[in-house]
């Protein structure tokens, strides 16, 4: 368990990853919230007004990728992941800590594959355009696939060289005793 001092005494990175991390998580709120605001007005106009509207659906879908990836970004530093342990958790201490040196990098070759290759994605269907909406190009809609892999890569590192970082005080606010 990570227990920091002082914000000023804590390294530079894990203080601007606590700030990705809080970014991470309102930006993937935020896309929750508008894409459950919209999928019911999308219904309302379809259904009670009998003239559907055409943007809502490429718009949520939008927002679910928002939500997706930079989600699950925040989600991986949060701890909040799925992680079979079954099989690790009966190894000896030594083989569990080169099982998650393993996971570690193998995170980190998934990342830079879905950055490298969704990046691509995003700047070969930049000049297409969604046709419910032409002012709005295919690749702002992939774009949060490089991002989500940038910013999980991020905590990645993060992880390999100063830890776990699920238990930070930012990451367990909920958890943490109320100052009186």
């Amino acid at each position: 368990m990570i227990h920091p001092g002082t914000a000023a005494s804590e390294p530079l990175y894990l203080r601007l990853m606590d700030r990705l991390y809080l970014a991470a998580i309102w930006l993937a709120g935020a896309a929750i919230v508008a894409m459950s605001l919209i999928i019911p007005w999308g219904v309302f106009t379809r259904y009670v007004l009998g003239a559907g509207s055409q943007w809502p659906e490429p718009i949520a879908i939008l927002f679910m990728m928002v939500f997706t990836f930079i989600g699950t970004a925040a989600a991986y530093r949060a701890g909040g992941h799925i992680a079979v342990t079954m099989v690790v958790e009966r190894l000896p201490a030594a083989l569990q800590r080169a099982a998650a040196h393993l996971v570690d990098a193998l995170m980190a070759v998934a990342c830079l594959f879905v950055a490298f290759y969704g990046a691509r994605l995003v700047m070969e269907t930049m000049n297409q355009s969604i046709s419910e909406l032409p002012w709005l190009p295919v690749g702002v809609t992939y774009a949060a696939i490089p991002i989500g892999a940038a910013i999980t890569l991020l905590f990645i590192i993060e992880r390999i060289v100063f830890g776990e970082q699920s238990q930070r005080a930012i990451v367990r606010y909920e958890e943490q005793p109320e100052a009186r």
